[in-house]
């Protein structure tokens, strides 16, 4: 039922660390993909949320978190940003199926990937 939940044309909130370990939550439209656990959320390089990423190299850990009401599911991860154009494409693909229109297009489009190791539920 939590696949059916993060298919549809939702906004969800994705939490993650500042180098000063502050939080920083910003809504965000995702893309998963349930095969390979992977989450998949496009944005510019320079956006605080992609800055947050890299600077916690390989051990960055992020949460997204989707609601309708009170059903919920969060998704962690460890997360990286990448610009390679292989791993844009897949992303710019799986957000159009899912929203039916294509991300904005920045010149400086990445795209941060959550390799999901923790799903949280309520009333799915």
């Amino acid at each position: 039922m939590a696949r059916s939940f993060l298919t549809g044309p939702r906004t969800a909130t994705l939490a993650t660390l500042r180098p000063d370990d502050t939080p920083h939550v910003t809504p965000v439209r995702f893309a998963f993909d349930a095969a390979t656990g992977l989450v998949r959320v496009t944005t510019q390089a320079g956006a605080r949320k992609a800055r947050n990423v890299a600077a916690g190299g390989p051990a960055a850990r992020i949460a997204l978190c989707q609601a309708d009401g009170i059903r919920w599911v969060t998704l962690e991860g460890r997360a990286t940003v990448t610009h390679d154009p292989a791993h844009l494409a897949e992303a710019v693909r799986r957000y159009t199926e899912r929203y039916r229109t294509p991300p904005h297009d920045p010149p400086d489009l990445v795209v941060i990937e959550i390799a999901v190791d923790r799903a949280l539920s309520l009333n799915l």
